[in-house]
């Protein structure tokens, strides 16, 4: 269970001490966050926090990297699941809610779409339905549970979008996305898709790559909120420690902000 804001940030807090500016942190961090947390990063450097080698990837891949044994200090996952998996099995600290994000449906230009519109439009044999790889990446797991939600309206929906769905990213065989661009606004461009079900976040950061891609809402029967935990390694250095709270902190939380997370640690 993630702990308490407050209890968290007191356990972290009590493990600080000065560090040293050549001190590396090594992040592994949810692939919707790369923009995000570079940001983040870049910031924390430059207030003499010590660099940020980070790794970005699908979440679940990167939870089992760390778990066998994988040198890294700083989580930051696209679900509260997979932290919360390492501080059980005692490698890790407390997990902290840090961000949240939504699911949406990016849909390739003059496609008919509309937030009514969306279940039978997923659901058309004709229709390519484009996810992430569920248990890998959790943008799979929150499509899968878009698809059981479809199942309290219309019996059937749940095994029929399991069954069509192509799971076309965040898998361990998956093509990574070309360097500095959106794997969803790719596999949209090169019709290996006609939806995509994948985070709010990424599915702006694919319109701007290719601003005639639609981004549509999934009406609120079908919504899927996705909470981010983070958690810091037991054997960790102290610029960890301090990126971790960075990341907390109003400037960090404000980063996450402008690049459409929800920040939890933001006062309202």
């Amino acid at each position: 269970m993630a702990m308490r804001l407050s209890v968290a940030l007191a356990a972290l807090t009590m493990m600080m001490a000065p560090a040293t500016a050549e001190e590396t942190v090594l992040l592994h961090a949810a692939g919707s966050l790369r923009a995000a947390l570079s940001d983040v990063a870049k910031s924390f450097e430059a207030a003499g926090g010590g660099k940020v080698q980070a790794k970005f990837g699908a979440s679940g891949l990167l939870k089992d990297e760390i778990a066998g044994g994988a040198k890294a200090e700083v989580f930051a996952s696209a679900n509260m699941e997979h932290p919360q998996a390492l501080a059980a099995g005692k490698r890790s600290g407390p997990v902290v809610l840090f961000a949240r994000n939504r699911l949406c449906a990016l849909a390739r230009p003059g496609f008919e779409l509309t937030p009514a519109a969306l279940l039978d439009r997923m659901l058309d044999p004709q229709t390519k339905l484009g996810t992430s790889t569920p248990k890998a990446d959790p943008s799979g797991d929150y499509a899968w549970e878009v698809f059981r939600k479809a199942e309290t309206l219309r019996a059937g929906s749940s095994a029929a979008l399991e069954k069509k769905a192509l799971q076309l990213a965040g898998g361990p065989t998956s093509p990574p996305a070309p360097q500095g661009r959106s794997i969803y606004g790719e596999l949209i461009a090169q019709g290996a898709a006609d939806i995509f079900l994948t985070y709010c976040t990424s599915a702006l950061a694919a319109q701007r790559e290719n601003p005639a891609q639609q981004i549509v809402q999934l009406p609120d029967a079908l919504a899927v909120g996705a909470d981010y935990g983070l958690t810091v390694m037991n054997d960790a250095s102290v610029a960890a420690y301090q990126f971790g709270m960075f990341i907390l902190s109003a400037e960090g939380q404000r980063t996450l902000a402008k690049y459409g997370f929800a920040a939890p640690v933001l006062p309202q």
